[in-house]
């Protein structure tokens, strides 16, 4: 007959061992593979006609930061045509609403831009940005530019003179906008043509 194993330090030392090397397993992301290399910066290119709904790669982006962030919501929103250029009105642009004071939903947008502008292994900046076709993102009284350079920089926010007496929306602090090239509101950008391999 068996006796009962006594919870020694060490034996519960190769128990959390276990437990971590399980819970890691568990954890892993997929395997991401590209269809090709990073895409070029995209270059401004404005809103030049109206469309009644959101294009296919603007659709794609809004539901994957629904899935991997928390706080407001993702949408491809469209806009009514008028004499403003507005990406809204291509169906090129989301809007994600987050509260620039609270500070959760601050945090949850530094870590987005952070996923967005950071090297990937071939040390290329800013390189899921890229891939997503990202033209330009304004959040919080500032903006970030793949056109120009140096590219993603965090620039004051130009578009609301008189800062102060202009809206929480027109400072865009109460919701972060994110345009995209055509490609990649077309989905034809390399991050919407990955393919993914479930982890071991």
């Amino acid at each position: 007959m068996l006796g009962r194993l006594t919870p020694t330090p060490a034996r519960l030392a190769v128990a959390a061992t276990v437990l971590t090397l399980v819970g890691t397993t568990v954890a892993a992301d997929a395997a991401v593979e590209y269809p090709g290399p990073v895409d070029d910066y995209a270059s401004y290119q404005g809103e030049n006609g109206c469309r009644d709904r959101p294009m296919k790669g603007t659709k794609q982006l809004a539901a994957w930061i629904n899935k991997k962030f928390s706080g407001g919501t993702a949408s491809a929103s469209m806009r009514a045509c008028s004499s403003s250029t507005s990406e809204h009105q291509d169906g090129r642009a989301i809007d994600w609403t987050m509260d620039a004071a609270k500070e959760a939903d601050r945090n949850e947008v530094d870590r987005f831009l952070t996923k967005l502008f950071a090297e990937d292994a071939d040390a290329e900046a800013h390189a899921l940005a890229r891939r997503m076709g990202i033209m330009y993102i304004i959040w919080n009284d500032h903006m970030y530019r793949a056109y120009g350079n140096p590219h993603f920089t965090k620039d004051a926010y130009d578009g609301c003179p008189g800062r102060k007496k202009c809206s929480k929306t027109l400072r865009h602090r109460d919701h972060v906008h994110i345009s995209l090239s055509k490609p990649g509101g077309k989905a034809e950008t390399t991050w919407y043509n990955r393919t993914t391999t479930p982890a071991p």
